[in-house]
């Protein structure tokens, strides 16, 4: 396969519609296992309209960052949310950065992260 200059390759992306251009950014983040850096920099590559090409994140990864003083509590609630057994829950507590949830509606992910937090928990939702 021939290699494509960067004119050539943005000589593409301006024939796409904005649909196909999300469909592969996305491709392309899980492909490379990277995150497009700003909406700026889309915008750059694929002009003005590329910018409402990014959508709105509507799936969100709950993950605790520390169980606090009340680590019983957070295991607890960890089993509550995820249905593992003590022992999973436990290793998963014990487990800095941990994915407690993944790739839920950002409702759960809030209502997770609430739980988590007055169990004594540290939690992010990414």
């Amino acid at each position: 396969m021939a290699k494509l200059t960067q004119d050539e390759l943005l000589a593409q992306f301006e024939e796409l519609t904005l649909i196909e251009l999300a469909a592969f950014v996305k491709a392309f983040e899980e492909k490379f296992d990277v995150t497009a850096a700003a909406p700026v920099a889309v915008a750059a590559a694929g002009g003005p309209a590329a910018v409402e090409a990014v959508e709105e994140q509507d799936e969100f990864d709950v993950i605790l960052e520390g169980a606090g003083d009340k680590k019983i509590q957070v295991i607890k609630e960890v089993r509550t949310l995820t249905s593992l057994g003590l022992k999973e829950a436990k290793d998963l507590v014990d487990t800095a950065g941990a994915k407690v949830l993944e790739k839920v509606a950002k409702d759960v992910a809030e209502k997770a992260k609430a739980a988590l937090e007055a169990a004594g928990a540290k939690v992010t939702v990414k």
